[in-house]
C-alpha cells in the first residue's frame, strides 16, 4: 500500500522537532519521505492513495514499555487467568492487542504471560493475520518459588535452573529476559515489593545469559535493595524502581548516577488511574512517590512510559491516561510524547525501527485532531492509526 498522509504539522519524534503543513509518504508499510507538504507531495506518484488532516498533528505511534496481555485489568486477573485455558487467554490476549492499538499504541513490550502465548499472537500480529501494535515477549518471568507471579511458570531456585528457564525462554521466541528481582503487590505470600527476591550473583547471572543470547533484561524492582542490586548486575531496564525500604522510600543518588551511566531506562509502569492512589494513600504519601519522578529526571535518568496493563484498575485502551502524570509533575507535554516514542523504541532495542517519522522506519504513526503539545488529550482524538503501514479497524 503507497499512502500520502497530509497534517497541519508533522511531529517527527524528538522533542521539539516538527514541520509545519508536513506529509508523510507510505510504501509498503515503510516510510519513505516526511518532510514539508509540497516536498513530498511532489515524491508521490500522481493518483496516490491520500489521507489529509487539515488542523491536525501526524507523530509517530505510542509505545507502551510495559504490558501484561494474559491479565485482563479486572477486579481478580490472577484468578480470571489461572481459570482460563490457553485457548481462552490466547483469545483473550489477541482481543487486548486489537484494544492496545485502537488506543494509538503501535508497539508494546508485554513483560509476562503463560505459555509464551504472547509469542504466537506477535507472530500472527507481524504477519497481518489480526490487528495489533508490534509485540516484545518476555514469556515466563524468572522469580523463585512461590514468588512474584510464580503462577506464569518461571520459578527458579538456583543458577542451573535459572540457566535452564532462560535457554527454555529463548527457545520458546522470546524477545527479552523479565525477572522479578523484588516481591509485587498480586502475589499472596509471596515477598514484600520492598523485599529482594534475587542476590546479586544471580541477577549478574541472569543478565549474562541473556546477553549471550542476544537478549535485554527488564527487572521489576520496588525495593531499594533489588534496585541497587539490579544495577550492579547490569540490567537495561528498571520497571517500577520505586525505591522501598520497608514501605518507605530511600533513594539514593549514587546509585541513580550509575543508572544514568550505565543508560539504564526506568519505566514507572503506572496505571491510568494514578488519581486513584494519590485517594488511595493520600496528596501527602502519593507526592511523595511521585517526586521520585521528578529526581530521577532532574538527575538524567532515561524514563519512559508503560502502564502495567492487565492490572486492576490498568487497562489496555488509554495509555494517555498513564502520560497524563508526567503532565501533572510539570514535564512538557513535548518532552511526554518523546518518552513514549523515540525514547522508548530505545529502551526497546528499537531505535533505528521506529519510534520516530523518518525515512526508512516503520510507517507507525497517528494521527489526531489539534496539538499535543498543548493539549495531551489530543492524543485520544485519533483520526488515522497505522501500524507498519496497516490501518486496522477503528480509527
Amino acid at each position: 500500500m503507497v499512502l500520502l498522509v497530509v497534517a497541519g504539522q508533522v511531529l517527527v519524534g524528538p522533542a521539539g522537532e516538527r514541520i509545519k503543513g508536513g506529509a508523510v509518504l507510505v510504501d509498503g508499510g515503510v516510510i519513505v519521505a516526511v518532510g514539508p507538504r509540497d516536498v513530498v507531495e511532489g515524491l508521490a506518484r500522481p493518483g496516490v492513495e491520500r489521507s489529509d488532516h487539515p488542523g491536525a498533528t501526524v507523530l509517530p505511534g505510542l509505545i507502551n514499555c510495559h504490558v501484561h496481555l494474559a491479565f485482563d485489568a479486572g477486579p481478580d486477573p490472577v484468578g480470571s487467568l489461572r481459570a482460563a485455558d490457553d485457548d481462552a487467554l490466547a483469545v483473550g490476549m489477541a482481543a487486548r492487542a486489537r484494544e492496545l492499538l485502537a488506543g494509538g499504541v503501535t508497539t508494546a513490550r508485554d513483560l509476562g504471560d503463560r505459555g509464551a502465548l504472547a509469542v504466537p499472537l506477535r507472530d500472527a500480529i507481524a504477519a497481518g493475520e489480526v490487528p495489533g501494535p508490534r509485540l516484545l515477549a518476555a514469556t515466563a518471568p524468572l522469580t523463585p518459588p512461590g514468588g512474584h507471579c510464580w503462577f506464569l511458570g518461571g520459578e527458579v531456585t538456583d543458577a542451573a535452573s535459572i540457566r535452564d528457564r532462560i535457554a527454555r525462554n529463548v527457545a520458546a521466541g522470546a524477545d527479552l529476559i523479565k525477572v522479578m528481582a523484588s516481591g509485587g503487590q498480586m502475589t499472596p505470600g509471596g515477598a514484600a515489593m520492598w523485599e529482594s527476591q534475587f542476590d546479586a550473583e544471580q541477577l549478574r547471572i541472569i543478565v549474562a545469559e541473556a546477553h549471550d543470547a542476544g537478549l535485554r533484561v527488564a527487572a521489576h524492582a520496588h525495593g531499594t535493595a533489588s534496585i541497587v542490586a539490579a544495577v550492579k548486575a547490569g540490567v537495561d531496564s528498571i520497571e517500577h524502581c520505586t525505591w522501598l525500604t520497608d514501605g518507605v522510600p530511600d533513594e539514593r543518588d549514587d546509585i541513580a548516577a550509575r543508572i544514568v551511566d550505565q543508560g539504564i531506562h526506568v519505566c514507572s509502569a503506572m496505571s491510568p488511574n494514578w488519581r486513584a492512589f494519590i485517594d488511595r494513600l493520600g496528596p501527602e504519601r502519593a507526592e511523595r512517590s511521585f517526586a521520585r519522578l521528578r529526581w530521577m529526571d532532574d538527575l538524567g535518568v532515561r524514563l519512559v512510559t508503560g502502564t502495567d496493563a492487565g492490572l486492576p484498575s490498568s487497562g489496555f485502551g488509554d495509555f494517555v491516561g498513564a502520560l497524563g502524570l508526567y503532565e501533572h509533575l510539570g514535564f512538557p507535554l513535548d518532552r511526554i510524547i518523546e518518552m513514549a516514542t523515540t525514547r522508548a523504541a530505545g529502551a526497546l532495542g528499537l531505535a533505528e525501527e521506529t519510534g520516530r517519522l523518518a525515512p526508512g522506519y516503520a510507517a507507525d504513526l497517528i494521527v489526531v485532531r489539534g496539538d499535543p503539545t498543548t493539549d495531551l488529550n489530543a492524543l485520544r482524538d485519533l483520526e488515522l492509526v497505522l501500524a507498519r503501514g496497516l490501518r486496522p479497524a477503528g480509527p
